[in-house]
């Protein structure tokens, strides 16, 4: 890794800079395939060549954008580049919460040079926000918030290189990330942290946590910490969230990989060496990102090879109860989870979908046994059920395939834990990074954004297509039609019968991100509803909001240069399934992720997370801190 540094290293370019195949491009092929059958939003898109399907302003659909009376309450914001944030004309924000910010009241004081000491790094405000979910419990306002990773050179004061080295240096890096879990309330001066309230609470790497399901108890999570394999340590690397009906937390693990690694040559059995080598655990003698092995045995695979089984779940949270225990609930399946979307069936059942967010993987639904009875017992409803897998057509249909013993040839307990092998078995649909999945909560549909995917159609040097990890080919398909794809897409599906449990779909895409401005025609113009006052690429997270609208956050390049000019920073976008219309709401800072989106209870304030602010931000001096703004309307009216 000479002349790399792996702090900077986004999750795909570590993966791979360890697990490399060689490539090469073909930039000569564009997409022949057709995309779909209808097209774009109720368009029609004939089979045929390129030339057929790609106009010169790329895709276009029937649907008549402008038709309509907007549903949009702003003026659409232009790009920007600059190191603050920006909202529309009759709106305004003010920083709620920042990495450091004490959430009791014996909590080190933050150093704007420094950051935060060891000692003391569990009572503050953890670092790099994700998803996040509001509760109301009782009149308390309860914030929870996930802090996915750390930017370790901001983190580790004096240490140049950002790789721990110290077991104090890697517990500070343990204690900053997990999930935040605090009281907030707003006053005549605005929203504020209530400190020191009972529901306030830190949970991270060390937390004790509870391993449910079939999983449960296998041999391949026993430790000699835990032989009984139902216990761990900590959650890691939590990316999106959920909220269920009955009003607990779901947070997603995603990366959890980078945090494991070896201090030995690592051998044993074959099914946990290919199941390290498809989940991307490293077990080469080197430091690595976090170097969390040369510290903790517990996170050595040379020393404890069964600790990557226990991590790569969904964990439920109770936010009413700070001294309830995680639950890892292993029936929703072992991958890099992105969030956690959840909805009613028809008949009372609970689906939650689900992304794992690595190039070529797959999407997920969960579909509860027993129905779900407001004040009932729920203890049933994550634990026994099925995980299903979507295949898509290319006709525009497509169907969820039960991971089951019969089909896969795995016993429960090994879907939960290799559950991305289970998926190539049945032969699900690779996927251009399935992140943030949305329910639709005025209409029986859901969508989830395909961030990107820059190994899409690429050759190895035997003239194959690069597959994923497991051998699944990544060709251009119906759902992911772009070679290379570095801009990203949205997909929806609506389940037959308008019930979320059924297994048969129909599906489209809402938008292709794209630029237009730099191609003038062909796939990477993006499709018709996207234009040069709306640029955007790597779409990430997604909420919609009570009213329908579908608010869109970007992940992308920001250097607003090549095929991302007139782009500018990432961004939160807000988009009208109905007209396919998309308008930018919010630019954030140079450098970040704009990720995570809630409302407060009367629904007056949106808060938004900032993610890994470049210099400047919230403060003009000091570290670059992680941020939850706080987005009012003029005249406190609704927002959203």
């Amino acid at each position: 890794m000479e002349n790399i540094d792996i702090n900077e290293l986004s999750a795909d370019e570590w993966d791979e800079l360890m697990f490399p195949r060689p490539a090469e491009q073909d930039f000569d092929r564009v997409v022949e395939r057709a995309i779909s059958r209808r097209g774009f939003m109720g368009g029609l898109l004939v089979m045929g060549s390129a030339a057929a399907v790609f106009g010169a302003a790329g895709f276009k659909s029937s649907t008549a954008l402008a038709s309509q009376q907007t549903r949009f309450a702003f003026t659409p914001i232009a790009a920007q580049t600059d190191s603050t944030v920006h909202v529309p004309e009759g709106y305004s924000w003010q920083r709620l919460v920042s990495w450091g910010d004490p959430l009791f009241s014996d909590a080190p004081a933050f150093d704007p040079a420094n950051g935060v000491p060891t000692a003391g790094s569990d009572r503050v405000f953890g670092e790099n926000t994700d998803g996040m979910e509001m509760f109301l419990i009782g009149d308390n306002q309860v914030l929870v918030v996930n802090s996915e990773y750390t930017n370790n050179k901001l983190n580790l004061a004096g240490n140049k290189e950002g790789v721990p080295a110290s077991a104090d240096e890697v517990l500070r890096l343990q204690q900053f990330q997990g999930v935040n879990v605090l009281e907030i309330t707003e006053d005549a001066d605005g929203w504020k942290v209530v400190v020191d309230s009972p529901f306030n609470r830190r949970i991270h790497h060390n937390t004790p946590m509870q391993i449910s399901g079939p999983a449960a108890g296998h041999d391949l999570l026993k430790t000699e910490a835990d032989p009984t394999g139902t216990t761990s340590l900590g959650t890691m690397n939590n990316c999106g969230s959920g909220k269920t009906p009955w009003g607990t937390y779901l947070t997603c693990e995603e990366n959890f990989n980078g945090y494991f690694g070896a201090t030995a040559e690592v051998s044993g059995d074959e099914a946990v060496l290919a199941g390290y080598k498809r989940y991307g655990i490293n077990t080469k003698v080197e430091p690595g990102r976090y170097n969390y092995h040369g510290f903790d045995a517990r996170f050595d695979v040379s020393k404890t090879p069964n600790e990557p089984h226990r991590a790569g779940y969904i964990v439920e949270i109770d936010p009413a109860n700070a001294d309830s225990t995680p639950v890892k609930r292993t029936a929703l399946g072992r991958f890099k989870h992105e969030n956690a979307a959840c909805a009613v069936a028809a008949d009372g059942r609970v689906v939650v979908y689900l992304g794992d967010d690595e190039r070529g993987e797959f999407l997920y639904k969960w579909v509860s046994r027993d129905i779900y009875v407001p004040g009932g017992d729920t203890s049933t409803l994550l634990e026994e059920g099925v995980l299903h897998v979507a295949k898509f057509n290319d006709d525009q249909t497509g169907s969820w395939i039960a991971l089951t013993e019969d089909n896969t040839g795995m016993s429960a307990a090994e879907i939960a834990i290799f559950t991305r092998t289970a998926a190539s078995k049945v032969g699900a649909t690779t996927m251009d990074r399935p992140e943030w999945v949305a329910v639709n909560p005025v209409s029986i549909e859901a969508y989830c954004c395909l961030t990107n995917n820059s190994r899409r159609g690429v050759k190895n040097d035997d003239g194959s297509v690069r597959t994923n990890a497991g051998g699944d080919a990544m060709t251009v398909n119906a759902v992911n039609p772009r070679e290379e794809n570095g801009y990203g897409q949205i997909v929806r599906w609506r389940p037959v019968r308008g019930d979320h449990a059924a297994n048969v779909f129909e599906w489209d895409l809402y938008v292709m991100a794209g630029n237009p401005a730099v191609h003038a025609e062909g796939p990477m113009a993006g499709s018709s509803n996207i234009n040069g006052g709306n640029l955007f690429n790597s779409p990430d997270g997604m909420v919609i909001d009570s009213t329908g609208l579908i608010w869109i956050q970007t992940d992308g390049d920001d250097d607003n240069e090549g095929d991302f000019a007139g782009m500018g920073n990432n961004q939160m976008l807000a988009g009208d399934p109905v007209t396919g219309e998309i308008h930018r709401f919010l630019t954030g800072p140079n450098g970040c992720e704009v990720t995570g989106l809630c409302w407060s209870a009367d629904r007056r304030t949106m808060f938004v997370g900032i993610q890994h602010p470049g210099k400047g931000f919230p403060d003009a001096d000091g570290l670059p801190r992680s941020s939850i703004i706080a987005v009012k309307r003029d005249g406190n009216a609704l927002v959203g």
